[in-house]
């Protein structure tokens, strides 16, 4: 068994928390950035690289374990660039990938991305590490931080794909991360949109997309050709997502349909035979695998609805897994091994409960020692957070839906809260029970809050999810309605304080629940929301998935205005919080100032906040605050005010 030595690696908040003092807390402990995340240790675990919040600027930072030396590598407040990931590809190089807002003629916002790279061998700093070049007449790929191999046997090289001649269409580059020059491995074919090498390195499938087809084509050594191996259309049973290789090269790890729901399988590229390796009766399989630093084989795979998350097949992570369990309470805390040293001798650990927003641990095992790093929100714990709680309710048409419940710490049975109902954007995702901070903000502040996982969600199997398709303000709205229904025939709900708010779908669900169900909700929130699904379908046409789109929501402009929120401002009687960001290249800004501007018109009660420079994942911590800030504000004004005192019984 391991000892524990709780000691201080990083100086930041670490197993203490602030949250058992009288006072209120801030907003700003909810709403700002993680505080700590992203903790990775070099393959020689002599270096621990980590994100830390500082005053809402995100800041990559090496320290050194032997000499105690912190280097920061970069910092980006996530407001006109965002900071998105980093990897260590060797013991000497972070690479890293950062997000742009760009617009392209006509206005049209788009992401683009790019790769750097730092090198702790020389003092040149960070590097733009995949680029153009001119003197070839080569143009910037829109997307250029995607890996495709940490080349095994090239320490200092990796393979990137990058469309450098021709838009859309992506070759293959051996890069060089001493000298940055890229080599082109693999040419361009028409409709590839990515490309898989196997574990040694090299390029065996190709992924293409044709309109709404799908095709994955797989280079067979033997023959030296390429075959089709998967061809579906959008949407399909036929789905196929790769996961990636086995060290031997012959087998691929896949997720398919098996009974209705994802499953894990092993496919043999010879034979073309699949093996079930993982499948849950009840829900989809929404893991991965991964592999062993050590070995390079698969060291197992993750998924949501097992112990821990995770299944390991490799033994001797098996073992230093078990070893770890028993030093905790296995009803209160779940813990993942999220980074290892090449020897699998220094680990990085982190454990999460259903009160808690998670900690980085980092254990040495020849010393047969746990320290701890930091908490990911250091202020929130049991005191102030007491988790969320898996329900289930019939819908009007005796559909099982599932969610999550969240409240107050101090709520007692009995007692009757005001209410949100907040369902989640996509729609084509789900909820789960671990911690977020717009339900830990409104259960501190007094609300219920439910999270359904509404027909068209992810997670319950294909002809669950497929409702959502042309499903926008149908059944799936009415789910909503059914979710508050339940909420009030548990004791829980307070019939006349309940109110809806969301981001992306969420927010046209919100606006769309004040138009089907006024009766129900006495106000909607919504950040980031659609509002037009005509222009939504319209605008699609700028964008190589507009057939997608298109399937997805449908042509019949008469059903796309029938429901739209946009048209409907007239017969809207509830007041309305709409806040966007500027930048949004998800739903655009135009969605929200056209419903304020429908509002506006018809004389309702409309509050509308601009974010300058916004995106549409509020990763701008001073957007998230006052973004939360005003969805507080506006669900007290509302639902607070019935009321003084609450909760009620």
């Amino acid at each position: 068994m391991f000892k524990f030595i709780f000691t201080l690696l990083i100086a930041l908040q670490s197993f203490g928390s602030f949250a058992t003092q009288d006072k209120k807390l801030p907003i700003e402990v909810f709403a700002g950035l993680k505080g700590f995340s992203q903790v990775k240790l070099s393959p020689n675990g002599k270096n621990l690289a980590f994100v830390r919040n500082h005053q809402g600027t995100l800041i990559l930072m090496v320290k050194n374990l032997e000499t105690g030396v912190t280097t920061p590598i970069i910092n980006s407040n996530n407001h006109t660039v965002f900071f998105d990931w980093y990897n260590w590809a060797n013991d000497d190089v972070l690479l890293l990938g950062a997000r742009y807002i760009k617009y392209q003629f006509g206005g049209v916002k788009y992401t683009s991305t790019l790769m750097y790279a730092y090198n702790f061998k020389n003092d040149k700093g960070l590097k733009l590490a995949f680029k153009a070049n001119t003197v070839r007449d080569e143009i910037q790929p829109q997307y250029s931080d995607r890996i495709v191999s940490f080349l095994p046997e090239k320490e200092n090289k990796i393979l990137v794909q990058g469309d450098f001649k021709i838009a859309n269409t992506p070759a293959v580059y051996e890069l060089d991360l001493t000298t940055l020059r890229k080599t082109q491995i693999q040419r361009p074919r028409s409709n590839v949109v990515t490309w898989f090498a196997d574990r040694q390195g090299k390029v065996r499938i190709a992924k293409k997309m044709d309109d709404t087809q799908f095709t994955y084509d797989y280079f067979d050594e033997n023959k030296q050709s390429w075959e089709t191996l998967f061809d579906y259309e959008v949407f399909s049973k036929q789905s196929i997502s790769i996961l990636g290789f086995d060290k031997d090269s012959n087998f691929l790890y896949i997720t398919a349909l098996h009974e209705g729901r994802d499953a894990l399988f092993k496919l043999n590229l010879t034979t073309k035979a699949r093996e079930l390796i993982y499948s849950n009766s009840k829900y989809d399989f929404d893991g991965s695998i991964f592999y062993s630093q050590q070995t390079g084989e698969v060291a197992g795979f993750t998924d949501s609805h097992l112990d821990d998350g995770i299944k390991y097949w490799d033994k001797d992570l098996d073992k230093l897994h078990r070893s770890l369990r028993v030093s905790l309470p296995k009803d209160e805390y779940k813990l993942d091994i999220v980074s290892t040293s090449k020897d699998q001798q220094k680990y990085i650990l982190y454990i999460s409960s259903d009160k808690t927003s998670g900690s980085y641990l980092f254990g040495d095992r020849v010393k047969k020692q746990v320290s701890a790093i930091a908490d990911v929100y250091p202020q929130i714990d049991a005191s102030v957070y007491r988790g969320k709680k898996r329900i289930s309710y019939k819908a009007r048409d005796g559909l099982k839906i599932e969610g999550y419940l969240t409240l107050p710490v101090e709520y007692k049975e009995g007692d009757k809260l005001p209410t949100i109902i907040f369902p989640h954007g996509g729609p084509m995702a789900r909820d789960y029970a671990n911690f977020d901070y717009w339900t830990a903000l409104l259960a501190y502040n007094g609300y219920a809050v439910l999270q359904p996982n509404f027909r068209g969600s992810s997670g319950y199997g294909h002809d669950f999810l497929m409702q959502s398709i042309q499903g926008f303000g149908l059944a799936m709205q009415d789910d909503l309605q059914d979710g508050a229904n339940w909420l009030i025939d548990q004791g829980i709900a307070q019939t006349d304080s309940i109110c809806i708010g969301g981001a992306s779908y969420g927010g046209y669900a919100a606006l769309m629940a004040v138009i089907k169900h006024p009766e129900t909700f006495k106000c909607a929130a919504s950040f980031a929301g659609v509002s037009d699904l005509q222009y939504l379908v319209s605008k699609a046409r700028h964008f190589t998935n507009k057939n997608i789109v298109r399937k997805q929501f449908g042509t019949d402009d008469d059903l796309l205005e029938a429901n739209s929120p946009v048209n409907f401002a007239k017969k809207i009687t509830r007041p309305i919080l709409l806040v966007h960001g500027t930048d949004d290249s998800v739903v655009p800004v135009y969605h929200s100032r056209e419903m304020q501007d429908e509002l506006d018109d018809e004389a309702k009660d409309v509050t509308y906040i601009e974010l300058e420079d916004g995106d549409h994942y509020l990763s701008y911590q001073e957007h998230r605050v006052k973004t939360l800030q005003a969805f507080l504000d506006f669900f007290d004004k509302h639902l607070k005010k019935i009321n003084n005192q609450t909760p009620v019984k």
